[in-house]
């Protein structure tokens, strides 16, 4: 029997407040996340990180004191095993967990992938939209660390999934049971919040924002909802830079001038963490009542939702069917195409 190494990749979180200090450092030191020569990105990476730690562990402190992230992959891990077992007899599949900022991080997890001697590792980001600093940043780390834990079977990425069915039809479940129990939908604006972007990291070519409309737009055509009123935004920006707009907390106060009521959406999050348990549920929801909203409701995220769960067996499965490429390196992806940035000729698996 042919066995699968499932690498599912996130950003992690702190498993303690404790922890917290070394996951911003962790965080600030990636170079795709500050992107100046050494050694200023270490000494401006450090700086940061020390005046954001009590921000951080205050929000961490909201919510118990650490990330759920980890054990919600876990959970989705263990889903996604159980239905390729169901639809694949001939395969045993096991799941690993490589979070990019905190434990386990790469190294610690292609030590385990090599233990376990897969005939081939399927690496499958749980950010449907790729962008350089989340999924990007996870295959350049992944790579150095399969290649020093001397992983030599194939090794297939797919690096992108924004319109996917699966993932779309759980999202758009969720909306649209929150609009059929509202008696007048038109007093509502549903808000797709997806995590921000520096502008810098955009005109270099990141397809990110265009996976998110991307995303948004398979959505709202799956709820066949021609008069919805609707709007994308962005969250979590940090630092004077210039971040993609609209910015949430902008669109929040414009919704409390208009008198509307707003359903928030997670666009871009497959789980919960601090940007929607804190800055969704407490602090947006606070300036929403400063700003007059009449109503807010937050969606969940998709979790372990079955067409979530669904979709990323179907894009295991398709990274399962393509042949081995010269040096074992393949990936694949909605978006690698002639127009998108994480296009094979591009992307941090090859060459």
């Amino acid at each position: 029997m042919q066995r699968v190494a499932i690498v599912l990749f996130n950003l992690g979180g702190p498993d303690s407040l404790e922890a917290v200090p070394q996951f911003l450092r962790n965080l600030f030191a990636d170079p795709v996340i500050l992107g100046l020569p050494q050694p200023f990105r270490s000494l401006l990476g450090r700086y940061i990180a020390w005046k954001r730690i009590p921000f951080a562990k205050e929000n961490y402190a909201l919510i118990g004191g650490a990330s759920p992230l980890l054990a919600q992959t876990r959970e989705q891990g263990a889903a996604l095993e159980a239905r390729l077992a169901q639809r694949r007899g001939d395969v045993e599949f096991r799941s690993f967990i490589a979070m990019r900022y905190w434990h386990p991080m790469a190294p610690e997890t292609a030590a385990a992938v090599k233990a376990w001697n897969p005939d081939r590792v399927i690496l499958l980001p749980l950010y449907p939209q790729y962008s350089l600093t989340t999924t990007g940043s996870s295959l350049t780390d992944w790579r150095s660390a399969a290649k020093k834990a001397g992983i030599s079977c194939p090794q297939t990425a797919m690096c992108c999934y924004p319109s996917h069915p699966g993932w779309v039809g759980a999202v758009a479940a969720e909306v649209e049971k929150a609009l059929a129990g509202i008696s007048d939908p038109s007093a509502w604006r549903v808000v797709f919040s997806a995590h921000g972007l520096p502008q810098a990291v955009v005109d270099k070519g990141d397809p990110y924002p265009a996976h998110v409309e991307a995303t948004v737009a398979a959505v709202v055509e799956t709820l066949h909802r021609p008069d919805l009123d609707y709007v994308i935004s962005y969250q979590s920006k940090v630092g004077p830079q210039t971040w993609i707009g609209p910015d949430t907390e902008a669109v929040i106060h414009e919704a409390g001038h208009e008198g509307k009521s707003l359903v928030v959406v997670p666009i871009a999050f497959v789980s919960e963490h601090s940007e929607t348990l804190v800055e969704l549920d407490i602090d947006y929801r606070k300036q929403a009542d400063a700003a007059g909203v009449p109503e807010y409701l937050r969606l969940p995220t998709v979790q372990c939702d079955p067409l979530f769960v669904g979709a990323l067996a179907d894009l295991v499965e398709t990274t399962l069917a393509l042949p081995d490429a010269p040096g074992g390196w393949t990936t694949t992806g909605e978006g690698c195409g002639a127009a998108c940035a994480c296009q094979p000729a591009k992307c941090a698996l090859a060459g």
